[in-house]
């Protein structure tokens, strides 16, 4: 049947937002699921952002990758890592046109909201022992209460020696636990608080334990009894937490949700997911012909600062050390390496969810399984702290993404004036780098437990191996 003049007109001019599961055929269906397989995978051997640059840095290498440290001169091709004190990674792949032609960068941080230890954080209260905290990132308090959580981290001891702690991920390993009042009690007071105060910072103590140590002549005898199967097991004392990173996560494993298994749960794909997708990208890029960047940074959630953060001069100096090993490191070249250069802030953003559609745009936000969405511009009420993306680079991603059947659509992060949030595109911005916000919508953002789209994972992988080949 012959489609009317409008039907055709309609179909060309309109900007209809397909479901990406449309398009998918057999074959295809089977890679959207044998990747995610690999993502769940990475997730969850991966819970924080020591591990997840450990584990990255051991595919790395697998995968032809060498430590930067150990490279005198760099030239097209080579490829290449740098570790920034085992919390944040930068990878390059040489080019063919020297790099005062510009780069090619996807960054992606791999920290999460999560729950660390306070400096010291061990007491005993009500023949129970307890541990204070004090959370890292933007959550909702109450959705880490009465959940199943591990324990990951490094205690650094004054001899020099780390050591390393991981509790709570294996079947036959205890998890801890943080308490919340039964509704038989909570009517008395708790019901009464607003929702962001229904458990506070300072009510997230995590329960450690409650055998008495044998000896009935001392005080805080659960306390001991702790601590002397720590010193036992790991060789602490309760100074050493003094000198610690210890952080709570929620111990469950990454898992397909849904009767069609299309959807992924699990923790910390706040921004683990663009991690890999961004790594799996940049493993597949061969001689391109500008330097490719694949960056995994830290302290995204609490604001990009600190050593091993995008803030920091971590990034020049891995860009210079590039410079120095390929013969160009001239005075002022970094500057013009980064003002021919062009980023993704490979982020995620708040997927559109239809419990609650009174807090989106629904003409503005990204529905799971559409694709990646792509963000021109963040931040909150009038786009304070944005680093809005120029048209023209909007235009020549779009054009990368079509090219290379990557399905996408346009968002930003709520209604105006209602919603907001900000990624490391500023410190790009900042640089002089053209920058576009690009990640995987995500449902349940910042909660214990998140929700994402097999099939935007996959397209995130085909977009940032496209934008970085």
């Amino acid at each position: 049947m012959d489609r009317t003049e409008g039907e055709v007109l309609k179909e060309r001019l309109f900007n209809e937002k397909k479901n990406s599961w449309n398009n998918v055929n057999n074959e295809e269906h089977k890679e959207v699921f044998q990747f995610a397989n690999e993502y769940m995978f990475y997730l969850n051997q991966g819970k924080t952002e020591k591990e997840i640059v450990y584990f990255s840095k051991e595919i790395l290498l697998k995968n032809n990758f060498k430590d930067l440290s150990e490279v005198q001169t760099l030239n097209p091709g080579d490829r290449v890592f740098w570790v920034n004190r085992n919390r944040s990674l930068y990878v390059a792949v040489i080019g063919k046109k020297k790099m005062e032609a510009g780069l090619n960068i996807v960054g992606a941080h791999c920290d999460s909201p999560r729950i660390d230890l306070k400096q010291n954080p061990l007491y005993e209260e009500g023949e129970l022992g307890l541990l204070k905290t004090h959370y890292y990132g933007g959550i909702k308090k109450y959705q880490w209460a009465t959940i199943p959580l591990s324990l990951h981290g490094v205690v650094a001891k004054t001899n020099g020696e780390r050591v390393n702690i991981c509790i709570g991920e294996k079947e036959e390993e205890p998890v801890f636990y943080i308490t919340d009042l039964p509704p038989h009690l909570s009517r008395a007071g708790q019901d009464d608080r607003k929702l962001s105060e229904g458990i506070t910072g300072e009510e997230l103590n995590i329960v450690a334990g409650s055998i008495p140590f044998e000896d009935k002549k001392i005080s805080e005898r659960v306390k001991l009894n702790i601590l002397k199967i720590l010193n036992e097991k790991y060789g602490i004392r309760e100074i050493d937490f003094t000198s610690s990173e210890l952080e709570f996560v929620p111990a469950f494993k990454a898992r397909s949700v849904g009767f069609d298994e299309s959807l992924i749960g699990g923790y910390g794909q706040d921004d683990k997911v663009c991690c890999y997708t961004a790594l799996r990208g940049i493993l597949e890029v061969q001689n391109p012909e500008k330097t490719a960047i694949c960056i995994l940074t830290d302290k995204e959630e609490i604001g990009f600062v600190g050593i091993t953060g995008m803030s920091s001069h971590s990034f020049e100096r891995f860009i210079v050390e590039l410079l120095e090993k390929s013969g160009e490191n001239l005075p002022g070249m970094i500057e013009k390496v980064y003002s021919n250069s062009k980023a993704i802030s490979a982020d995620v953003d708040a997927g559109y969810d239809p419990t609650f559609p009174g807090f989106y745009d629904a003409k503005n936000s990204s529905k799971l399984g559409h694709g990646v969405c792509i963000c021109k511009y963040g931040g909150s009420r009038g786009k304070s702290s944005s680093s809005e993306a120029p048209a023209e680079l909007v235009a020549e991603v779009r054009k990368i993404f079509e090219e290379n059947n990557v399905d996408y659509v346009s968002s930003e992060l709520g209604k105006v004036d209602k919603a907001g949030g900000g990624t490391i595109a500023v410190t790009f911005a900042d640089r002089g780098i053209e920058v576009l916000d690009c990640g995987v919508p995500v449902v349940s953002m910042h909660s214990p437990y998140e929700l994402t789209s097999k099939i935007d994972v996959y397209n995130a992988y085909k977009a940032y191996r496209a934008f970085l080949k």
